[in-house]
């Protein structure tokens, strides 16, 4: 039973006794689920998840309920359930998540809200609480109307563009139907963020090209550079341009016709650079998109985590259904074909990257968020990383047999001598192959899951790389794999 409660669980909380005197301990993490997407507080059992049980579940039940009605406002909806785990009496208490956000704890005449960053329950940062009001106000920041009269602004590059992807002419009414202002002519902040001037201050995309595969100084390290502001039709165009500009298209000869070869698939990177527009928050401010190309990959990051509160490296992508922060802005996306209105962009990365040629598993596209943050990573599948090293090695071997041929049969001694040296010789390790030692020798018991979120690479690549260690003798996997641990050699 006590197995069933911690799988079901998106987040857990364990708690070997009910803390009456200083309840904070335990009802901030009852705020922090009722605020994003629920979870439950294990009473009676210990940290590392081991049942040590309560000695009157029932009492401890009623002052579980009263403690919540008296301490938490609004009284979020709780489901109290007992069980006895190898003879000891459990206590689940589980948070169902929550309409009426933000839910405070108060006490001493001072209150506080809570969210959940990890397995941890902190206190919400401001903005966070100002997106956690419009949410449970049943708003959202694009929706809300400003004091700007849209006779102010023009809208020149919406109107074109919407009439060349929808096939129809942009009507005077649409901008009320659409939501971009309110009956009287006021524009809201999606409207603002439709605009061509750069309405919204933090409306804005910074792009680089890195010389390499780290971030180093913008002056010293970055092959290009551009940043832009504007409406949110401009920065997906420029955004796209900015890769394109950055990035090359291979090709190989076929019989009767040449196969391209492009390092991204554009339409993977068009849906990037929208996930990013459309579900930013844009309440954060001082904080922009930023684009980072490096030689082997693109990061696509924004401000805002996941809308529904949960780590997306945590979720099964194939689950995850369509929550909008900004539903205005995603609806008038969705109109000019930009996006689908199904929560299928993620999947459409994946899959126009997988039928790229040249794609293999490793190069699966990688998403991670945390509270303020959501970043995509696409790899360039013509990024021969894994044949860098051998075809090194062939090239230097090739070289000194040319010289060598030159001389006669007596320096064969010689020859095998240099070319028993090169078989021999240590080739480098990569910048991932070195990432993963180093996180092995933090944390020698770390998963193959951790280890991906870790250095940002996906399961897949994780794998190929920890194979390539093993064969080259720098590590070794002790004991079972569910139990065991990595050893560096």
């Amino acid at each position: 039973m006590l197995d069933r409660y911690i799988a079901e669980a998106t987040q857990c909380d364990f708690k070997q006794a009910l803390e009456t005197k200083k309840p904070k301990s335990w009802l901030k993490s009852v705020c922090a689920f009722a605020n994003g997407i629920g979870g439950t507080l294990l009473f009676g059992v210990d940290d590392d998840g081991r049942p040590v049980g309560l000695e009157n579940i029932k009492d401890d039940s009623e002052k579980i309920s009263e403690l919540i009605k008296t301490r938490i406002v609004p009284v979020p909806q709780v489901v109290i359930e007992t069980f006895e785990e190898d003879g000891k009496a459990i206590l689940a208490l589980s948070v169902l998540p929550g309409r009426s956000t933000p839910y405070w704890y108060k006490a001493d005449g001072s209150r506080e809200t809570f969210i959940r960053i990890g397995n941890e329950s902190v206190s919400a940062p401001d903005y966070t609480v100002n997106e956690l009001i419009l949410k449970g106000s049943n708003q959202s920041y694009d929706a809300m109307v400003t004091g700007e009269k849209r006779s102010l602004y023009s809208f020149t590059l919406l109107e074109a563009t919407y009439r060349e992807r929808a096939g129809i002419p942009f009507e005077l009414s649409d901008y009320t139907s659409f939501g971009l202002t309110d009956s009287n002519g006021f524009l809201t902040n999606a409207g603002k963020l439709m605009a061509d001037q750069h309405a919204v201050y933090n409306s804005r995309i910074f792009c680089t090209r890195w010389n390499g595969l780290k971030k180093g100084s913008v002056f010293d390290d970055a092959l290009d550079d551009k940043e832009y502001a504007g409406g949110l039709i401009s920065l997906l165009q420029n955004g796209r341009d900015f890769v394109k500009n950055n990035s090359h298209v291979r090709f190989a000869k076929a019989p009767k016709f040449r196969i391209d070869k492009p390092d991204y698939a554009e339409r993977a990177v068009t849906e990037a650079i929208v996930n990013a527009l459309i579900h930013r928050d844009y309440i954060l401010m001082g904080a922009e998109i930023h684009i980072d190309m490096f030689d082997d990959r693109l990061e696509i990051s924004s401000p805002g985590g996941m809308f529904s509160g949960s780590p997306i490296q945590d979720r099964d992508i194939s689950q995850i259904g369509s929550y909008r922060r900004n539903p205005v802005i995603a609806d008038l996306f969705h109109r000019m074909r930009f996006m689908e209105r199904r929560g299928s962009g993620l999947h459409r990365i994946i899959s126009e990257t997988e039928r790229l040629p040249g794609y293999q598993e490793s190069m699966r596209p990688v998403f991670l968020s945390d509270q303020s943050s959501f970043k995509v990573i696409i790899y360039n599948v013509n990024y021969a990383e894994n044949d860098t090293n051998s075809t090194i090695d062939s090239t230097i071997k090739s070289n000194i047999n040319n010289v060598l041929s030159k001389f006669d049969q007596s320096n064969s001694t010689i020859k095998n001598t240099i070319n028993s040296t090169i078989d021999d010789a240590e080739i480098p390790l990569t910048e991932i192959q070195n990432d993963i030692l180093n996180a092995i020798a933090e944390s020698p018991d770390i998963s193959m899951t951790e280890l991906g979120h870790k250095i940002g690479r996906s399961r897949s690549s994780v794998r190929y790389h920890i194979q390539q260690l093993k064969n080259a003798g720098k590590i070794q996997r002790e004991g079972t794999t569910r139990t065991g641990k990595w050893v560096v050699l």
